[in-house]
């Protein structure tokens, strides 16, 4: 079990950091993400060599499309009556502190307990206030259920959810990864999951899969190496086959066609992960 904070989630975090200070218009928009991810002086990563790097921007931009798909798919569940948000390995995400719904919508960060304790430590120290609609709740989701977790906290299992699980499921094996998809597709009609996944390396090319292997590298040397990944040519199949009604998939172009069209930078998406959605 994992005694430290996650070291990707903070390196997620001054990613996000970087896209409000470097990538003109923004694509996810994050007045938090700077002082939660501790930066006091912007110039710091606006020098940073590796953000003005081809991989580098890729990974930028998937990490902004990936925050913003996940928050344009909450606000259907919301319009649809969707009051309950589960975000699974919150990292420093920054949505229940700014979040547009207030009391409508009741925020859930699930998270190791190392990682959201020193999460907490970083609110406090940028004076960001918790909201009186956010429940903290420590899981480590190699080793305990999540869903009793969640129930023990308040989460009402009897009425539909919303569940986002970003950066998380390569760094657990495959049967905890389902495990976890399989007990939301029970939860009531209206709920569901946007997540993201690693593409197999197998399928990305001499290029995609050196780009792969250096991703991969760099994740195993925070001590959070990558363990599985998921096929896209069956995705939305298996998905359906866990319980849900409705599947979608979105590639690095889907991601580029919706959120990166007509840019005149290079800040687009790569093919390395992907993200997905399901509902019940």
């Amino acid at each position: 079990m994992l005694e430290t904070p996650s070291r990707t989630a903070h390196r997620v975090a001054l990613r996000r950091a970087t896209h409000q200070l470097l990538d003109h218009p923004v694509v996810f928009h994050d007045p938090l993400a700077l002082p939660i991810a501790g930066v006091i002086d912007g110039k710091t990563l606006l020098d940073d060599p590796r953000e003005q790097s081809r991989f580098g921007i890729a990974l930028r931009a998937f990490m902004a499309a990936r925050s913003r798909l996940t928050e344009d798919l909450l606000a259907g569940a919301v319009e649809r009556g969707v009051d309950q948000y589960v975000v699974l390995g919150a990292g420093l995400d920054t949505f229940a502190y700014r979040n547009p719904y207030g009391d409508r919508l009741r925020v859930f960060e699930v998270d190791h307990p190392a990682t959201q304790a020193w999460k907490r430590q970083r609110l406090e120290a940028a004076s960001i206030a918790v909201p009186a609609s956010l429940t903290f709740v420590p899981v480590d989701f190699a080793n305990q259920e999540t869903f009793d977790e969640l129930k023990a906290q308040g989460f009402d299992a009897a009425r539909p959810a919303w569940f986002s699980w970003l950066g998380v499921t390569m760094y657990l094996e495959s049967p905890v990864v389902w495990s976890v998809l399989t007990s939301v597709a029970r939860l009531p009609p209206g709920s569901g999951i946007v997540f993201d996944y690693a593409v197999p390396p197998e399928m990305l090319g001499d290029a995609g899969r050196r780009a792969f292997e250096a991703l991969a590298d760099r994740v195993a040397q925070s001590g959070e190496p990558f363990v599985s990944s998921i096929d896209p040519r069956t995705i939305r199949q298996e998905l359906r086959a866990a319980g849900y009604s409705a599947a979608d998939d979105f590639s690095g172009d889907e991601l580029n066609r919706r959120y990166f069209d007509g840019r005149t930078d290079n800040l687009r998406v790569g093919r390395l992960m992907r993200m997905a959605s399901a509902a019940v």
